[in-house]
């Protein structure tokens, strides 16, 4: 039996020696390399947090005392501390999270994987703790320094500095990198600190003796205050040169370190005596990203910052290759050419140059793409600024990530009618990463935006189409939207009408009054065809059609609902607000009176799993959608179809009298 083996709460690891603490650490990479290897998931980042997660909670109380991860894809080893050493379902569905968990541990308290956000909590948590008693508790924030780029996480520092007796710990692990090196001042502000005599600058009789002798000296009268700023500025200047600290003085925090994050007793030393100080520190940890595994380091990308299932002695990938490109490639192939084209494209990403496929741009005209930090607002209303002087910005983000932005986009590109195009990567149903990671918001929440486009493509050649036709537009934004992971295959249109919808599928073929007319937003393509053929099985005639842009609601869409008896708007969407319900208001105000069946997703946070799973789970599936569309055509679930001439009208009873 391992070290490892004997951990089931925290409080175990005050049992073991230093010999012992070395020994987890190595079991900990270990178990992390093995099992990760064949779930996949994000390794790199807690190869990285090893010693400094078992310093944190050797140090600390949890849960009497509450640690915020941000993001929480570094939480393996703290889960691992907290008694969870099953990994074998690990980001699978009814398996364990990649995140935080609260139905998975008391010890887990933040859920959310959106960065910058866990120093707000900290606030909060602190204020609760001071309000209610409780405030000798310790809020401890685990802090990639990536995640310190965002704005949130500054209105926070400065909301937690003001007062000098909440007991927050921020602990910046820093390791030079977000998903890719970190970017932008605040890093290279990181870059520069050097190691100061922390235990005892941070002492608080240190800190007393200071507080009486500045109270001496500046009631002393002119003579002692005098003294008093004389002192004080020759004490700032050296403690400038010996570390050039300034930033978190002057906001008012404590700052120890850099300190060694793979030196398990340094990690201690500095996380005591930021506990001593009690009040608000920042402990500053060096870390490396794959630490202790040798793949991971020599992977320059992102150091596997997230991986697939691989090879445990390799680092290779094990997974079979398809040979389907993914959606983001072909997205990264044809921003490429199209800024070989025009001079005024630029792209922005956050963070994330390689995910969202900004990276063959980058190396193809590295002036003209933009990586600022974890900051999708600033993102948005730089990209505004960019349009007004001239350019048209490109932003890249993942579609969860624009909930972030929306007041940006609203008030800074729509208002101002800003020629600004939005890549939203990863929409719909995600998968393993779980309720904060799917991109099932975006389409519900653009709809309110005044004269927002909306394309959601297809398959590959659409991409590219509505890409260049996204990027034409110049007095309004433009949002693309695409799935996760592989394009499945082309989908040919049997025409496209005057507006640009594309009909798919006509059954019989020829008729252009069916039964059902299916609306198939983007990657829901292949199913509505499905859906279809199941339909014509049963003698109900049906139309396939592709918006391919879904803002402005076009006009022929319209004019086909009228001509059937039932619509059928399949999306991967939340249906409340989704594109089904603004078809219908545009139906509604053009008096067309045909009965609308919104298909998507429900307004509910949805558990990791396959994106098979999570679709199978939420009843958008072929077998599902059609058997319910067969009872709306029969009048035996609402919304009914329209009659055929000499039926009655299904009624679902007799209406009340008044």
């Amino acid at each position: 039996m391992g070290i490892l083996d004997t951990i089931h709460d925290p409080q175990d690891l005050s049992k073991l020696t230093e010999e012992q603490l070395e020994q987890l650490a190595a079991e900990v990479r270990s178990f992390l390399i093995g099992n990760v290897s064949q779930t996949g998931g994000h390794l790199g980042p807690n190869l990285g947090v090893v010693e400094l997660t078992i310093a944190v909670h050797r140090i600390f109380d949890s849960p009497r005392d509450s640690i915020v991860f941000d993001t929480g894809h570094q939480s393996y080893v703290h889960k691992l501390l907290t008694g969870r050493q099953d990994f074998s379902t690990l980001r699978q569905q009814g398996g364990m999270s990649g995140y935080p968990a609260r139905a998975e541990s008391e010890h887990d308290i933040v859920e959310s994987s959106h960065a910058s956000s866990s120093l707000s909590w900290a606030d909060g948590i602190s204020r609760a703790r001071q309000l209610t008693g409780n405030g000798d508790r310790y809020v401890i924030a685990v802090v990639g320094d990536g995640a310190l780029t965002g704005g949130m996480a500054w209105e926070a520092i400065n909301n937690i500095a003001a007062d000098k007796k909440r007991r927050v710990v921020i602990v910046v692990n820093d390791n030079g990198r977000s998903y890719a090196p970190t970017v932008g001042g605040f890093a290279d502000y990181l870059a520069s600190l050097r190691p100061t005599i922390d235990s005892f600058r941070a002492a608080p009789a240190y800190e007393g003796t200071l507080d009486w002798w500045k109270r001496k000296l500046q009631n002393g009268g002119p003579v002692g205050q005098f003294t008093y700023r004389s002192l004080h500025a020759m004490k700032k200047g050296i403690k400038d040169w010996w570390a050039p600290q300034g930033m978190f003085e002057d906001l008012g925090m404590k700052y120890i370190g850099p300190v060694d994050g793979h030196n398990l007793q340094a990690m201690e030393h500095a996380l005591s005596t930021a506990k001593n100080y009690a009040g608000p520190v920042i402990v500053h940890a060096m870390t490396e990203k794959g630490h202790g595994y040798a793949p991971a380091r020599a992977h320059e990308a992102d150091q596997f910052h997230a991986v697939g299932i691989i090879d445990p002695e390799t680092g290779e990938s094990t997974e079979a290759v398809g040979g389907a490109k993914s959606w983001t490639s072909v997205f990264a192939d044809e921003i490429a050419k199209i800024a070989d084209e025009r001079e005024d494209i630029v792209g922005i990403t956050g963070a994330m140059l390689i995910p969202v496929g900004l990276h063959t741009f980058a190396a193809r005209h590295p002036e003209r793409v933009f990586d600022v930090g974890i900051a999708e607002q600033h993102a948005l209303t730089s990209a505004a600024g960019m349009a007004f002087g001239g350019l048209h910005p490109v932003v890249a983000v993942y579609a969860t990530f624009l909930n972030r932005a929306f007041d940006q986009l609203l008030m800074d590109v729509a208002l101002h009618k800003a020629g600004v195009t939005i890549v939203l990567d990863r929409a719909g149903v995600t998968g393993p990463d779980g309720a904060s990671h799917h991109g099932m918001w975006d389409m519900a929440m653009v709809q309110i935006v005044p004269g927002l486009h909306l394309a959601a493509p297809r398959d590959a050649t659409r991409l590219r189409e509505e890409l260049r036709e996204a990027v034409a537009i110049e007095d309004a934004p433009s949002v693309v939207r695409y799935s996760k992971g592989s394009v499945g295959a082309e989908v040919e249109a049997l025409e496209r009408l005057s507006d640009g919808v594309d009909v798919l599928a006509r059954r019989p073929a020829g008729s252009t009054e069916n039964d059902v007319l299916i609306v198939s937003v983007g990657a829901m393509s292949e199913l509505a065809l499905d859906v279809s053929n199941r339909l014509g099985a049963q003698g109900i005639s049906s139309t396939v059609v592709d918006p391919r842009w879904l803002l402005p609601v076009r006009q022929s869409i319209v004019a086909l609902a009228a001509r059937h008896r039932l619509v059928v708007c399949i999306e991967d969407g939340v249906r409340a607000g989704g594109v089904g319900s603004r078809i219908r208001q545009e139906m509604r105000a053009a008096g067309v009176d045909t009965a609308l069946n919104e298909v998507g997703l429900p307004v509910e946070f949805l558990d990791h799993g396959t994106r098979g799973q999570v679709m199978e789970r939420v009843g958008l599936t072929a077998r599902q959608i059609t058997h319910d569309v067969v009872a709306q055509v029969l009048g035996t679930k609402v919304p009914f179809a329209r009659p055929l001439p000499g039926q009655e009208h299904p009624t679902t009873g007799s209406l009340p009298k008044l």
